[in-house]
């Protein structure tokens, strides 16, 4: 092969990998859009098989696991109007994308970590905000929808009634949470909102009679 074709075929090779990657990073753009909470890993330490066995786990919760390169997540980001991603765009990267429920795949992943002592969580987008490692776990500490419905049903004592006034107060609870973090105007100011997610109070279910 001459100098000539060789060229030729790496021209082709970079006309052909362009598309890929801006259909990679629309790609990208569409689950941040569209999460409630994507959640940054670090996943160095674990192998193929362990990488699968976790994706299956997420995936059994409606929760996609993905690795992604960072540039592409980075512009991905910027796209949807996120920013202050890049401090957690250092190493490899996995993201767990959930679109309704930004407390279960927080909870899994956290799980996972204690049982293998392997993974690390860098941060999130939770409503569209930066959030840190610390603030996920604090958010871990929330109780998911599942939970929500479990705990409702557990209570109730009257049909709808009683389904409704439970759900409401608890849901309450998680709603004040996440409000917190959106009202905040940049990550920087992101650490009082979560210290109120750990210092919300439980609510103390009534079931109507």
């Amino acid at each position: 092969m001459d100098g000539t074709q060789a060229k030729e075929r790496r021209r082709t090779a970079t006309h052909v990998a362009r598309p890929a990657k801006v259909q990679e990073v629309e790609a990208l753009r569409e689950r941040l859009g569209q999460a409630a909470a994507a959640i940054l890993t670090d996943f160095r330490g674990l192998n193929v098989r362990e990488i699968a066995q976790l994706r299956s786990k997420l995936r059994e919760a409606g929760v996609e696991y993905k690795v992604v390169k960072n540039t592409l997540l980075q512009r991905a980001a910027q796209r949807v109007g996120v920013q202050g991603l890049a401090p957690l765009l250092q190493g490899p990267t996995a993201v767990a994308f959930s679109r309704t429920d930004p407390v279960g795949p927080a909870k899994l992943l956290l799980e996972y970590i204690r049982q293998m002592r392997k993974l690390e969580i860098k941060g999130g987008v939770v409503e569209g905000r930066v959030v840190t490692a610390d603030q996920i776990k604090r958010l871990a500490d929330l109780p998911s929808r599942p939970q929500l419905l479990s705990l409702a049903l557990g209570t109730m004592t009257s049909p709808l009634v009683g389904l409704v006034g439970v759900l409401t107060g608890l849901q309450r609870n998680l709603v004040y949470a996440l409000d917190q973090i959106r009202q905040q105007k940049g990550a920087t100011a992101l650490t009082p909102s979560i210290e109120s997610v750990g210092s919300v109070e439980p609510i103390e279910s009534k079931a109507s009679t």
